[in-house]
C-alpha cells in the first residue's frame, strides 16, 4: 500500500498522486539522493503477483534506462521493496497527448505534424537500440507546458505484449497494426503503424477504426482499408493525407521502412504541404511484366552473344551440380537395392554388380553430355530472341519517327499512321473518370500517374457525401495534353440525402438519423457512438455542472437526443468539469428609497450601501439622483441587501430650538442573478 510520505528504495519520498492507468499508478515523488523531483510508476497489484510479467518488466525497463533522449520520457531507476515493483521516470509537467486532442477536438495540421515529428525522433533512437516500443498511442505521449513532446511507458509496453496482456488493460486496441492484431512478429514498422494512426486522430480527432467489441476492431485493423482522413477534414493538404496512408498500410513492406524515412517527409510536408511528393511502395511491382528502357535495349544489342552473363554461368553450374546429385542419388538407391537382394550372392554376381556399376556410371555421363547440349542450345536461342525483339522495338520506333521516309503501299501507311497515333499518345492521354472518389484519390491519380495539374471547385448541387468528386472539366475520355489543368467538382455534402430508394417516400426519408444520448459518456466513447450512428462530432466543450457523477463526462449535447437529423451532421458537446464556484451578478437601476420613518425629499444627498447576504459590501456611494444604475459582477451568494441613509430636518425637542436634522436608514431585499460561464 502507497501512503503519501513513504520512502522508496531508500531515497524516492512520494509527495502525491499524479495519475492512475491501466496497468499502474503514478506519483510524484522527490529524489533524495540527486535532490530532483521524479515520477514513480508503481505496478498495480494484479501484475506484480505475476512473476512472469515482473520478470519481463525488469529487464525491459533497465534496458531502457539506458536510453536518453528528448523527445523520450526516460527511466532513471528500476526495483521492487516489499511486492512494489515501481520504476523511477523523469517527471514531466504537463498532459498526455489523448487529453490534449480531446481539448482541442483536432489540432491543425502543423501542430500534428510537429507532434509527430518529435514522437518519430524518439522512435527513431529507440529503434538504432533495438527497442521496439509496440504500443504507441496518444496515451503514452505526453506533451509538456512548453512544448515538449516524450514518448513514455517503453519498457511496460513491451513487458505486457511479451506477456499477451488483454486489450482492455493496454487500451491499444485503436493504434494496434496489423501483424500485432494476428499476433504475429512485430518490428519498428508496427511502431510506425501505431503511429500513423496517431497522426490520423491528431487531424481528425477520432480513430479510423471503432466498433462494439476489441475484436471487431483489431479485424477492421485486418480487412478493412483505412478511411481517407481528408473524409473527416478538408483542410489537409495531400502530402501529409499521403503521409498518414503509408504508414498504415496493411503490409509492413508497403511502410515508411524505418523512422529516419518518415521524419525526411513529415518535415518536408511542413515546406511544401500541397506538394505531392509522398512515394507509395508497392512490392507486387517488382515483379510485373515490363517495356525494357532504351539503355536496356542498347546493352542487349551490343551484348556479345557468345558471353554468357554472370546469372547463367551461375544457374549453369548450379544445374551441372543438380544433375549430378541426382544421377549419384539413383546410383545410391540402386546400389542399395541391389546390395539387399544379393548381398548373400557369389563372385559371380559380385562382378555383375561391377559391371553394373560401369554401364550406370557410363550412362551418367551420356546424359551429363546430353543435358550440356540441350542447355548451351537453349541458352543460344534464348539471347538470339532478345536481340531480335530488340531489333524490332528499334525498328518500329525509328519508322514511328520517320527515320525511314513515307511508305506508299497500304500497308506501309497503316504501320506509319500508328506509330504516329503513338506518339502522340505519348504526348496526350485520355482523363481518367474519377468521379465518384475523394479528392485526394482524384488528385493523386491525375497529378501523380496521369501527369495533369488539378483545380479544385466547390460542386453548386452539393447533393453527393462530403468530399466526393462529382464532375471534372475536361469529362472523363477527352484527350488532353500532359501538363493541361483539369478542374474538379467536389461536394461538400451540404445536400447529399443518402443513397436514393426505388420509391419517393423511402427516398425522402433516407439519411435522417435520430440522435443518441451522449450524456454520462466520456469524449471518446460519445465520438465512438456518434460514428457508429453516422454523426460527426463537433466542439467539445469545458463547462461547469453541479452533477458530481458528470465530472469529466457529457453533460449537454446539441443538438439534444432523439432529434431527427441529416447523416453527417455536426453534434457538440458539454463535458463537465466539476460544480466549481457559482456566482451571480446585480444589474438594476435603484429607485429613491421609500417606506422610511420619514419621507424621501427628492434631491437630498443619500448614502446607499449594497450587502450580499454573507456581509461582504459589494458597493457603496453617495447620490443625489435616482434611478441610479448599477452593474456588479462575481457576487458569491443568490441574495443581498440595499441599505439607504438620509437625513430629515424635524422639529427640535426644546421649544424655540427650531428644526434639527434627523437620520432616517431604509432597506430593500435584493436578488442577484447567476451568471454563465
Amino acid at each position: 500500500m502507497i501512503k503519501i510520505g513513504m520512502v522508496i528504495g531508500d531515497r524516492y519520498e512520494v509527495l502525491e498522486k499524479i495519475g492512475t492507468g491501466g496497468m499502474s499508478d503514478v506519483y510524484k515523488a522527490k529524489d533524495h539522493k540527486l535532490n530532483r523531483l521524479v515520477a514513480v510508476k508503481i505496478l498495480k497489484q494484479e501484475f506484480s503477483e505475476n512473476e512472469n510479467f515482473v520478470a519481463k518488466f525488469r529487464v525491459e525497463a533497465q534496458s531502457t534506462a539506458g536510453l536518453m533522449h528528448p523527445n523520450i520520457v526516460n527511466v532513471y531507476d528500476v526495483g521492487d521493496e516489499d511486492g512494489i515493483n515501481y520504476i523511477v521516470m523523469e517527471l514531466v509537467d504537463g498532459i498526455t497527448l489523448k487529453k490534449y486532442i480531446e481539448k482541442k477536438v483536432r489540432l491543425s495540421v502543423k501542430e500534428a505534424v510537429s507532434i509527430a515529428i518529435q514522437v518519430a525522433m524518439g522512435l527513431e533512437a529507440a529503434h538504432n537500440n533495438n527497442i521496439i516500443h509496440r504500443d504507441i498511442k496518444p496515451q503514452n505521449i505526453m506533451i509538456s507546458k512548453d512544448g515538449k513532446v516524450k514518448v513514455t511507458d517503453f519498457g511496460i509496453a513491451k513487458a505486457a505484449t511479451s506477456n499477451t496482456i488483454t486489450s482492455n488493460v493496454m487500451g491499444s486496441v485503436h493504434y494496434t497494426s496489423p501483424e500485432q492484431a494476428r499476433g504475429g512478429y512485430s518490428d519498428a514498422k508496427s511502431d510506425i503503424y501505431s503511429l500513423g494512426i496517431t497522426l490520423f486522430e491528431m487531424l481528425t480527432g477520432r480513430v479510423p477504426f471503432n466498433g462494439d467489441t476489441t475484436v471487431a476492431i483489431a479485424i477492421k485493423h485486418i480487412q478493412e482499408e483505412l478511411p481517407t482522413p481528408a473524409d473527416f477534414n478538408e483542410e489537409i493538404p495531400i502530402s501529409v493525407e499521403k503521409i498518414v496512408l503509408k504508414c498504415c498500410q496493411k503490409s509492413p513492406d508497403r511502410r515508411y521502412q524505418n523512422a529516419a524515412e518518415l521524419i525526411q517527409d513529415l518535415k518536408k510536408s511542413l515546406i511544401t504541404p500541397d506538394k505531392d511528393f509522398v512515394s507509395m511502395v508497392d512490392p507486387d511491382e517488382d515483379g510485373v511484366t515490363r517495356v525494357a528502357s532504351d539503355e536496356e535495349v542498347r546493352h542487349v544489342k551490343n551484348r556479345d552473344p557468345r558471353m554468357p552473363e554472370p546469372e547463367q554461368m551461375r544457374l549453369k553450374r548450379d544445374v551441372v551440380r543438380e544433375y549430378e546429385q541426382d544421377d549419384y542419388d539413383d546410383y545410391d538407391r540402386e546400389i542399395r537395392k541391389y546390395g539387399r537382394d544379393y548381398e548373400d550372392d557369389d563372385a559371380d554376381e559380385e562382378e555383375e554388380d561391377y559391371y553394373y556399376r560401369e554401364e550406370h556410371d557410363r550412362r551418367r555421363r551420356g546424359t551429363m553430355q546430353e543435358d550440356g547440349k540441350i542447355e548451351r542450345i537453349t541458352s543460344s536461342i534464348a539471347i538470339v530472341m532478345a536481340v531480335i525483339v530488340a531489333l524490332v522495338v528499334v525498328l518500329l520506333v525509328a519508322r514511328g519517327i520517320g527515320l525511314f521516309g513515307t511508305i506508299d503501299s497500304n500497308e506501309g501507311s497503316s504501320g506509319a499512321s500508328n506509330a504516329k497515333v503513338a506518339a502522340e499518345d505519348s504526348d496526350k492521354g485520355k482523363v481518367p473518370d474519377v468521379v465518384g472518389k475523394t479528392y485526394a484519390e482524384a488528385k493523386s491519380l491525375l497529378e501523380d500517374d496521369r501527369g495533369y495539374k488539378v483545380k479544385k471547385e466547390a460542386d453548386k448541387d452539393n447533393t453527393k457525401p462530403n468530399n466526393t468528386v462529382v464532375s471534372t472539366s475536361p469529362a472523363a475520355g477527352e484527350k488532353l495534353d500532359k501538363g493541361s489543368t483539369i478542374t474538379v467538382y467536389v461536394s461538400n455534402g451540404s445536400n447529399y440525402k443518402g443513397k436514393a430508394d426505388a420509391s419517393s417516400e423511402s427516398s425522402s426519408m433516407e439519411g435522417e438519423i435520430e440522435v443518441p444520448d451522449l450524456v454520462g459518456l466520456e469524449t471518446d466513447e460519445a465520438m465512438a457512438v456518434l460514428v457508429e450512428a453516422g454523426l460527426e462530432l463537433g466542439t467539445a466543450k469545458d463547462v461547469k455542472n453541479s452533477d458530481p457523477k458528470l465530472i469529466d463526462k457529457v453533460c449537454r449535447q446539441i443538438p439534444e437526443a432523439g432529434k431527427k437529423v441529416k447523416e453527417g451532421t455536426v453534434v457538440h458537446i458539454e463535458v463537465s468539469t466539476g460544480p466549481g464556484e457559482v456566482s451571480y451578478s446585480f444589474k438594476a437601476n435603484l429607485p429613491a428609497p421609500e417606506g422610511g420613518e420619514a419621507p424621501y425629499n427628492p434631491g437630498d444627498k443619500v448614502h446607499v450601501s449594497i450587502t450580499s447576504s454573507d456581509g461582504a459590501v459589494l458597493r457603496e456611494f453617495d447620490t443625489t439622483s435616482f434611478p441610479y444604475p448599477v452593474d456588479i459582477s462575481g457576487i458569491k451568494t443568490p441574495t443581498g441587501v440595499v441599505s439607504y441613509t438620509y437625513y430629515v430636518s424635524v422639529p427640535a425637542q426644546e421649544p424655540d430650538a427650531g428644526f434639527v436634522p434627523k437620520q432616517v436608514d431604509v432597506q430593500t431585499r435584493a436578488q442577484f442573478t447567476q451568471e454563465t460561464h
